[in-house]
């Protein structure tokens, strides 16, 4: 897949997330956890399903049809490029997701800043 072709298949998956991805946005959203976070991110060759660039954490969630050995394959070349994934699983969403969230928050916590400071705003067109 070329990476035109995977950033359009992660803009279908914003406009058609699962059930449980939008229920974990709902909190992820808008800085509420402090950081924050985008939705099906693309670092090439792969689409993480929540993201955050401060700190380089992918948090991925997971159905019952995920395959555990491409998933641990996934994981560490995600690792060699320098990002941390966690995973919680629909059922973790569903049932748990006070503990999902303190759960994301430690590990963010915890990780460092990718870059010094905040990231600077682009220029308006017209104003650079």
């Amino acid at each position: 897949m070329t990476e035109a072709e995977l950033l359009d298949r992660a803009r279908h998956m914003r406009n058609n997330p699962t059930e449980f991805e939008k229920r974990l946005w709902r909190h992820l959203s808008g800085n509420q956890m402090g950081h924050k976070f985008r939705r099906q991110h693309v670092i090439f060759p792969y689409i993480v399903d929540l993201f955050c660039p401060a700190k380089g954490l992918a948090v991925e969630v997971d159905g019952e049809t995920h395959a555990h050995e491409r998933d641990r394959r996934r994981d560490a070349r995600l690792a060699e490029l320098g990002f941390r994934t966690i995973r919680v699983t629909n059922d973790d969403v569903r049932d748990n997701m006070d503990g999902v969230l303190l759960a994301i928050l430690r590990v963010v916590r915890h990780m460092p800043d990718r870059w010094p400071g905040p990231t600077p705003t682009p220029p308006l067109k017209g104003r650079g």
